[in-house]
């Protein structure tokens, strides 16, 4: 009888795992909390970064116009940075001293007084605060409030200052606040219909009117707050006509200005800092993001005349981060050094000129509008347009769309905007033609691709 041998057993099907970058990302997602913003739309892995670019764990390469919220004036990793940090800690000198001074400090200082406007300069005190924007924001706050020992506040619709409560208080967002909000002039979507020059002498006129209403509800209050250029707020930026009138405003009640630079200093605006296109010189300037060359640092600096505080009226362990320092120090040289400012300028024209073109050919494109490197493409849906609109309703989900489409071509790009729908290109300073000629092109290809996949519908009859 013969004897069946058993058959073999099978080969067990190969496991195929998922490329470690899919596991971070889920890992991410169970672990983190739901207020994460940035990873949900940019579902990336960065592993590598120089300059512009960005490696991602699976291999693509990335054009990064977001440079971490406008922190990264050099873009990443750039050599001056990474020798500051390195000399550092080759020094063995101590990387956290709260606020003893340091010659590193010292350094970080006198680069920065070397780059604020002279008459701003020759007569300021600065406050090393919270590594973060929003706490230097309220450390403002607080100290205009124990200079003047008033308690009100005059800040902007559209204006953006942190997530902290004051800070938050103070921005376009808020909703149970004891702060005056005061209209922000803008050329497109203009609160008053006319836009223009016109529009902004509204604005002033409207805040001079409720100043000196007696019975406006608006005591004097401790201070006002704004922004060279609203970033959050959809890249707007304040005339200068219209600054210069807010100073004037400010200056003959004895309220101080704050001017909230941390998006636009360091160049970003075309200017070393955004107040300086308007030869405003404000009476406290904030001052985060690209001030520590990558690394968290906030500041701000005012007139010596404000420095009523009493010892420990704000601190923070971590404001004496002697690594940020050094590389502010070396950022702000660089770009000082480097007329990168200038370069800002030139260069950010150039590109709004080629999208305002872009512009003509794309009625989806509503406005085109910034200022050195800080633009923004506002996105609208001109097909719900009434016939008595003044402008097409913003289109968030087509913003949306425009940036996932980036994102699959490798430009990583942001949104905001009031109703986020404005396309945010925020690239370093050391851009060059080149590349920024890569990321309008990419930009270009994402926005012709996004309208093939959304035809015109009828339109609603609804005005904006």
């Amino acid at each position: 009888m013969a004897v069946t041998e058993p058959a073999p057993a099978a080969e067990p099907a190969p496991v195929v795992l998922p490329p470690a970058h899919e596991g971070i990302l889920r890992r991410q997602s169970l672990r983190e909390s739901a207020a994460r913003t940035y990873a949900r739309s940019l579902p990336i892995v960065p592993v590598r970064a120089r300059g512009l670019t960005i490696e991602g764990a699976d291999g693509r390469r990335y054009l990064d116009c977001l440079s971490g919220a406008g922190t990264l004036a050099l873009g990443h990793n750039h050599p001056v940075v990474l020798e500051a940090i390195r000399k550092v800690i080759d020094s063995e000198a101590p990387l956290q001293v709260l606020d003893l001074a340091t010659p590193v400090k010292d350094a970080f200082t006198t680069e920065l007084f070397a780059t604020l406007p002279r008459q701003f300069a020759d007569n300021a005190r600065v406050q090393f605060c919270g590594p973060a924007g929003t706490d230097a924001v309220e450390a403002a706050l607080k100290l205009v409030r124990t200079a003047t020992g008033r308690s009100g506040l005059l800040a902007f619709t559209g204006a953006y200052h942190g997530m902290t409560a004051g800070a938050l208080a103070a921005s376009g967002g808020a909703t149970d606040v004891r702060v005056t909000r005061l209209p922000f002039p803008r050329n497109y979507r203009c609160p008053f219909g006319i836009g223009g020059e016109r529009g902004a002498e509204l604005a002033a006129r409207w805040t001079e009117s409720l100043l000196d209403d007696p019975k406006g509800g608006v005591p004097t209050p401790a201070g006002m707050i704004l922004e060279p250029v609203q970033g959050e707020g959809g890249v707007i930026p304040a005339p200068d006509a219209w600054m210069r009138r807010m100073r004037e405003i400010t200056s003959a009640r004895s309220i101080p200005l704050i001017a909230d630079e941390v998006q636009t200093g360091v160049g970003r605006t075309g200017a070393f800092w955004g107040v300086e296109h308007s030869g405003v010189v404000p009476d406290v300037m904030v001052l985060s993001k690209a001030i520590g060359g990558s690394l968290p640092l906030a500041v701000i600096v005012y007139r010596s005349e404000l420095d009523a505080w009493q010892p420990g009226a704000h601190a923070g362990t971590f404001r004496g981060n002697q690594l940020a320092m050094a590389a502010g120090a070396a950022t702000l040289a660089f770009v000082r050094e480097n007329r990168l400012a200038d370069r800002a300028a030139t260069l950010g024209a150039r590109m709004l000129g080629r999208l305002q073109g872009l512009a003509t050919a794309h009625p989806r494109i509503g406005d085109v509008r910034g200022r050195g490197l800080m633009i923004g493409v506002e996105l609208v849906d001109p097909d719900a347009a009434a016939p008595a609109a003044l402008f097409p309703p913003p289109a968030p989900a087509l913003a949306a769309a425009l940036q996932r489409e980036c994102l699959s071509r490798g430009l990583i790009v942001e949104l905001g905007g009031r109703h986020s729908g404005v396309v945010r290109l925020l690239p370093p300073l050391t851009l060059t033609d080149e590349q920024a000629g890569a990321v309008l092109d990419r930009f270009a290809d994402a926005l012709a691709a996004v309208e093939r996949s959304t035809p015109p519908r009828p339109s609603s009859g609804q005005p904006y």
